[in-house]
């Protein structure tokens, strides 16, 4: 507390050595609050005691002011016993005689030890001992006495006499004890631990204290006790508090005030909130900000501030901030500024907040501060505003909330929604709330609103009133087409006679998907608008139909990367309803590459994420992916779990209801509902044909429908969808064409249906789908042995075990080879000897490596040969040479881990 007291100290040391040889002294020590002005006393008094002085002390305080002689009580009772006469024992102790006696003992006393007389906090003295000091002092001439007193540069004596009685001593000094220099500060902050990120240790914020010694000392005792300051209710805004209380109650109402206005704070509205004067609030402001505490007319640090307002009574400082909101609409102040004080009021009737509030959430939306714009829509909303603008608000506000609670967004629309159906709902609000819908999914109600759109569009045309907006095509601003929209010609320039698809509701487009081509044109476009995309609140949409497109033209090895960079940068953004999209997103492709374990734990942690796991329609698109991953890994529980929880309104109309019923139909053939799995396929078709949207790469739901009319009996209807669905030009995509391919052979007999899964397990090796891969080989392996190829049979068998197996799908690995991975029944290592995929890439050359793993698919010699383009011969020695490096004796023993090795031609 004494760093940068050095002068002071110094001065104060002179006056006790001339008290000491007998000449008198006062020293007036001036200073805010908190500036060390009681230190200073404190170590005057040690040394003058060390020197054998008799020191006297007393403080004055504001509770004592009016108690006559309450301080020279205290100094009284602080001599020797006897020294000094009471003159509260006096019948009268204001008469002059009594004040000469004491003066007189004074320096009697003085005769045998110098009298040091300390009086802390002199404007609190009480009006009858300052009578009795100013005696002593006019009568202490050449004595050893030494008057050291303290005086807040806030709050002075009331009499002027006195200030100029001392004026006239000739020993009289006046020490200002300022706030503490730059470098002292830097001294002080030096000897801090540095903050870093391993101890959770900020930087010591020593501006925060304005070189106030008391300030400084809290931050850095809080500094100590956690590495983070300051904080609310920590040592810094407890002594911050205590210094306003010290300041009295004309510098503590004017903190208030100034804390109320923030950003506005300055002399001008701060002298009319007060109903003060100009001077009053110059002088009280130069106070605080000597004190360390303001400045200027602002808060040093934000948590003081804070720190002031939730000291206030609630109703006063609500009133404040209507009443500041109300001056700074008058003087034009900026708009957000403005806003920030009706934030504060809360709930207000004033007629012109609610423009105001629109205004301030448009621009704190374009600053990306989207927290304090939703809280400008909550209360414009609540204030005077007609039902459009209620409906305008709702839309930017579920727009907001989505980053954080899908849920809750999707509830927001609720309200516009029911406005567009009354027929409340002007053109200019249609088109951000159909954009709202349709990244949201919900396809049908976005139709809705667009529809409403085209009536008022039309009603112009035919000259009849039409709320229309003024400006811009209200459709100009409905994002309703898919990122690759923009890139289109480029795509149909590599396919000229495939054009981009037609027919499709504006609200569907944006879930569109492009077309497929062997050579990734569509692949290219997407990962090129997705490297130079930035995550933000209005190009998540975009990212997102992105990554599904990729996921859908190019499979789940493209997309992954993509998920987790901007998965990370959802989470650096603090938005969990970004994160739980990203997610979901990881675990579709997690599905599509067969890793039903990997994909159940993302869709879990996608659904965690949200503050409502199953209360809303996106929700339950998260929840279509843990359903399916966990029907295929043959975990019923799991799924009829998720399964039985209610369904949101609106779910049915929406891309995440398509969803939502494939799971649910897949869920129903596992469980051997067949009529039910039919209905929710056959529910999905009519749907997406509805929308325009009927590709197989998007939903293949006719082999959904097929594998159910088979288990029915129906083979003719099932026949027909598979040839719809091979008819398609999303066929030649293998992911779409290995299980239709399947499904296809189940309806034929044996030797059609070998060549068939032949090539459906040649494609599928292509598709990235290991769980339908594995189902494919599994048919296979159970063709052959019913052909009487056992030995062949038992070779695909195992492969298709082994890819069950690491996709987690448990039930498929028991449908092949029932017990193999129960206790007690044969090992996994003892079935395939466990070779590792290092080891085999080392041994074999890339031409072994292709013919073993064909001869592991189960081809023949003469197969292979044809697929390879290379004689039997070749195939046989090439063969030859794998056994000996696999120390093996028979194409039985090659090892399952050789599919893993790499494209070998097709089968």
């Amino acid at each position: 507390m004494l760093i940068d007291r050095e002068r002071e100290l110094a001065v104060l040391e002179s006056a006790l050595a001339d008290c000491l040889r007998g000449t008198p002294g006062i020293v007036l020590i001036e200073g805010a609050v908190g500036c060390g002005k009681s230190e200073l006393v404190e170590t005057v008094a040690e040394h003058a005691a060390a020197s054998g002085a008799v020191v006297l002390r007393a403080i004055g305080t504001a509770v004592e002011h009016d108690l006559p002689l309450g301080v020279l009580g205290q100094l009284l009772a602080a001599a020797p016993a006897g020294a000094l006469p009471d003159p509260a024992t006096a019948p009268d102790p204001s008469r002059i005689d009594v004040m000469q006696s004491l003066c007189a003992a004074v320096h009697r006393l003085a005769e045998t030890a110098p009298v040091v007389i300390c009086v802390d906090d002199l404007h609190h003295i009480d009006d009858l001992s300052c009578q009795y000091l100013l005696h002593l002092v006019r009568r202490t001439r050449a004595a050893r006495v030494l008057l050291v007193c303290t005086e807040s540069v806030h709050e002075r004596a009331d009499d002027p006499v006195y200030a100029t009685e001392l004026l006239r001593q000739r020993s009289f000094v006046r020490i200002r004890a300022e706030r503490l220099r730059p470098e002292a500060v830097d001294r002080l902050a030096a000897v801090e631990p540095a903050a870093g990120p391993a101890d959770g240790r900020t930087p010591l914020p020593a501006d925060a204290a304005g070189g106030n010694p008391l300030l400084l000392r809290a931050l850095i005792e809080e500094h100590r006790a956690g590495g983070r300051t300051p904080e609310l209710g920590g040592a810094f805004t407890q002594a911050v508090l205590a210094c306003l209380h010290r300041c009295g109650p004309a510098a503590r109402r004017l903190a208030e005030v100034l804390a109320v206005l923030g950003e506005l704070g300055s002399r001008e509205p701060a002298v009319r909130l007060l109903g003060s004067t100009d001077g009053a609030v110059v002088r009280g402001s130069a106070a605080l900000d000597a004190a360390g505490i303001l400045d200027g007319y602002r808060f040093r640090h934000p948590v003081a501030r804070q720190a002031v307002l939730d000291r206030m009574d609630p109703d006063d400082r609500t009133a404040l901030h209507r009443r500041a909101a109300e001056l700074a609409y008058r003087d034009g102040a900026p708009t957000a500024a403005v806003a920030a004080q009706l934030l504060a009021a809360g709930p207000t009737d004033l007629p012109w907040a609610v423009a105001v509030l629109s205004a301030a959430a448009e621009q704190l939306l374009a600053d990306g501060a989207t927290d304090r714009a939703a809280a400008c829509l909550e209360l414009a909303y609540r204030g005077r505003a007609d039902d459009e603008q209620r409906a305008q608000f709702r839309t930017m506000l579920a727009a907001i909330i989505w980053r954080t609670n899908p849920g809750a967004a999707e509830r927001a629309l609720a309200e516009p929604l029911e406005t567009l159906r009354a027929g409340r709902l002007g053109p200019a609000r249609l088109g951000p709330l159909a954009r709202l819908l349709t990244e949201q999914g919900r396809i049908d109600e976005a139709g809705e609103a667009l529809e409403r759109l085209a009536a008022g569009r039309e009603a112009e045309r035919a000259g009849r009133p039409a709320r229309l907006g003024r400006g811009a095509d209200p459709l100009d601003g409905l994002s309703a087409f898919p990122w690759w929209a923009g890139s289109a010609q480029s795509c149909a320039s590599a396919r000229p006679n495939e054009p981009l698809p037609a027919r499709i509701s504006a609200p569907a487009t944006l879930w569109a998907i492009p077309e497929y081509s062997a050579d990734g044109v569509a692949g290219v476009a997407a990962e090129t608008f997705l490297r130079g995309a930035t995550l933000g609140d209005g190009t998540a949409a975009p990212i997102v139909q992105a990554i599904r497109a990729l996921l859908a033209t190019d499979g789940p090895a493209r997309v992954l990367p993509w998920c987790q960079v901007f998965l990370e940068e959802a989470v650096r953004r603090g938005a969990p309803g970004v994160q739980a999209t990203f997610t979901a997103l990881h675990a579709e492709a997690l599905l599509r590459q067969g890793d039903l374990t990997g994909a159940q734990q993302q869709a879990e942690a996608a659904l965690d994420l949200l503050p409502e796991r199953g209360g809303s329609v996106f929700a339950r698109g998260v929840a279509a992916t843990l359903i399916r991953a966990a029907t295929a890994a043959g975990r019923h529980d799991t799924a009829a779990r998720e399964l039985s929880r209610p369904l949101p309104e609106g779910l049915a109309g929406s891309i995440h209801g398509i969803a939502y019923l494939r799971a649910r139909g897949q869920y129903h053939l596992a469980t051997h509902r067949f009529h039910a799995a039919l209905g929710d396929f056959l529910d999905i078709g009519r749907t997406l044909k509805r929308w325009g949207l009927d590709r197989p790469l998007l939903m293949p739901w006719r082999t959904g429908a097929a594998e159910a009319l088979i288990r029915l009996g129906e083979a003719p209807q099932a026949t027909r969808f598979v040839a719809d669905q091979l008819a398609h030009r999303d066929a030649a995509h293998p992911w779409i064409s290995g299980p239709t391919l399947r499904v296809r052979a189940s309806l034929c007999e044996p030797r059609e249906r070998l060549a068939l899964l032949a090539r459906a397990v040649d494609e599928l090796h292509d598709s990235e789908d290991r769980h339908e891969l594995a189902r494919a080989l599994a048919d296979f392996a159970r063709v052959l042995r019913e052909l009487g190829d056992g030995n062949r049979a038992n070779m695909v068998n195992r492969r298709a075990w082994q890819l069950a197996k690491e996709c987690g799908a448990d039930a498929l690995c028991e449908q092949i080879a029932p017990g193999l991975g129960a206790p007690g029944g044969p090992s996994e290592d003892a079935r395939s000897g466990a070779v590792d995929l290092a080891e085999l890439h080392a041994r074999l050359s890339d031409s072994e490596k292709r013919v073993a793993m064909l001869a592991v698919h189960g081809h023949t010699n003469r197969e292979i040969a044809t697929k390879l383009y290379i004689t039997v011969s070749t195939v046989e020695q090439h063969l030859t040479r794998v056994y000996r490096k696999l120390n093996i004796t028979r194409r039985q023993e090659l090892p399952a881990e050789l599919h893993l090795l790499g494209s070998g031609g097709r089968v």
